[in-house]
């Protein structure tokens, strides 16, 4: 198109596509599509999806395939192993020759796997079912600390005032205590009183909701400090006064201009969340005070493995493998979501 001099052209010619090229996408699509194009978080998320299936499926190996109950004491029971019938528990061939010995591993999935505990309990089988507590531990006080977070975060920073203040200080009040030490000191007060009863709210002390509601109480300013920081940030941007200018309630803002700035955040926040509070659950239940019989976690696990460390290592170093692999995998996972999710990140590149 020709303009002659000292004309505008009120006409914009349509950038050229390149053949093959789609046209630019939302956010989530392309941060999807860098996510799906780091192999690193692709890896990590497929360790993750392989643990969960296995720990998902659980009943089923323990019922079908390793025939045994490992919730039951089997003190008295055999099994086989290299081709002959052996009992579970083996009398002590060290020291004295007092007590009894579990049965190692036999690396044989339908016979005690990675050997018996002192109980006589298959190990792999609660490795399994103990992971699925794990899981949802972490997975849940993960989700319930992020949702909270970002309520407090959202009421803080965009109405101010007197509500920041009183929020922020209940805030800076939970920060102020270490972290395992508030945990540790919360499970010991909720187990004393036999749970939690708040209102018509009443959870045993064996209940999985106990460890998942103090774990995202005492990670909850963590997730919160920076997610109002970004907040008070957008609520000084000028779309936002615009939208205050043009008289939109609070709730509309709030839903309609702030949540889908501030969920990338939240989202990025969610898998790295998870791996600590595996950490932490973990070790409240090495503890003791995390989670109860008859349930079992990583933690339990461990704990039952100590009086074992020198004869049977393998009831210790399985469960805490377990979990240092989810955790680096998470972890990796995470780095992958924050550099898809950030912009700056994905333009500028990172040192």
């Amino acid at each position: 198109m020709s303009v002659q001099p000292g004309q505008v052209s009120s006409e914009i010619d349509p950038p050229s596509e390149t053949p093959g090229e789609s046209p630019p996408s939302g956010l989530w699509r392309v941060a999807s599509g860098q996510l799906a194009h780091n192999r690193a978080a692709m890896g990590a998320l497929l360790v993750l999806v392989v643990i969960v299936a296995a720990c998902v499926a659980a009943p089923l190996y323990a019922r079908y395939v390793a025939h045994t109950n490992p919730f039951q004491f089997n003190v008295s029971g055999t099994t086989v192993s290299d081709g002959k019938t052996v009992p579970v528990l083996q009398q002590s061939t060290t020291g004295l020759r007092l007590g009894v010995t579990p049965i190692g591993p036999t690396w044989s999935l339908s016979h005690y796997f990675l050997g018996a505990d002192n109980d006589g309990r298959d190990v792999f089988a609660r490795l399994l079912y103990g992971g699925r507590t794990s899981l949802v531990i972490g997975a849940g006080s993960a989700v319930l600390c992020c949702l909270l977070a970002t309520i407090i975060a959202l009421i803080a920073g965009y109405f101010g005032g007197i509500v920041d203040g009183v929020l922020s200080r209940l805030m800076d009040f939970v920060w102020a205590f270490p972290v395992y030490l508030l945990a540790i000191s919360l499970s010991v007060v909720l187990l004393a009183s036999g749970g939690l009863n708040v209102g018509p709210l009443h959870l045993a002390s064996n209940s999985l909701w106990v460890p998942t509601l103090i774990i995202a109480g005492c990670y909850l300013p963590y997730v919160a400090r920076p997610i109002r920081g970004q907040v008070l940030s957008l609520r000084r941007s000028e779309f936002v006064e615009a939208a205050v200018g043009v008289g939109a309630s609070d709730v509309r803002i709030i839903f309609r201009d702030l949540v889908p700035n501030i969920l990338p955040t939240v989202i990025v926040f969610a898998p790295l969340m998870m791996a600590i509070n595996m950490l932490t659950e973990s070790a409240l239940s090495f503890l003791s005070i995390g989670v109860r019989p008859p349930n079992a976690s990583w933690g339990t696990i461990i704990n039952d493995g100590i009086g074992l460390l020198y004869t049977r290592p393998a009831v210790t170093i399985a469960p805490g493998l377990a979990l240092a692999v989810v955790a680096v995998a998470l972890n990796v996972l995470g780095d992958g979501v924050r550099e898809a999710f950030d912009p700056r990140g994905r333009r500028f590149g990172r040192v």
